[in-house]
């Protein structure tokens, strides 16, 4: 059955066919590898600097035309008592390199009282040209330098972030 012209009302899909020659621009957005990293160690901080949340995964991308799908869920953020401006930033790096903000306010109170909101996150599609290891982590801050704010609660929430390699 030769095909010069597919058209939808023409074409029956569970008739067999061959084809000949090359298919151009049916390569891209195959999922290569999955990787996926968690953490459940409770971190706090009181600066007004960003530190490591412990959450982090490492990649290495197998062509330099591939992205990275990002895909973080930030688990078990609070603040604790004591500050009235109190909130939690949080930010997704790759390597040293800032990608994107996700959580600007987070536990954001004006009273005194402890929070806990539970979960931020974000999806980020990466562009890395790369085929060497990546690694990807989110970090905390309190802006104020006032309060006191975390992530993982009492070590009994997990924060999980996945990678993908998705074919360019």
């Amino acid at each position: 059955m030769a095909i010069d012209k597919i058209q939808s009302e023409s074409i029956n899909l569970a008739d067999t066919f061959a084809f000949t020659g090359t298919v151009s621009g049916a390569g891209g957005g195959k999922v290569l590898q999955v990787v996926m990293g968690t953490t459940s160690t409770e971190t706090r901080s009181s600066s007004n600097s960003f530190s490591d949340t412990n959450l982090t995964a490492n990649i290495t991308p197998s062509a330099t035309s591939s992205k990275i799908l990002v895909t973080v869920f930030q688990n078990g953020i609070d603040k604790s008592a004591g500050s009235t401006d109190n909130k939690l930033e949080l930010k997704l790096l790759r390597d040293s390199t800032f990608l994107t903000s996700f959580s600007n306010h987070a536990a954001y109170s004006t009273t005194t009282e402890s929070m806990a909101i539970g979960t931020c996150g974000t999806t980020y599609l990466d562009s890395p040209s790369s085929t060497s290891q990546l690694t990807y982590k989110t970090q905390m801050k309190s802006p104020e330098g006032t309060s006191n704010v975390g992530v993982q609660g009492t070590g009994s929430e997990t924060s999980v972030i996945t990678l993908m390699e998705i074919a360019g």
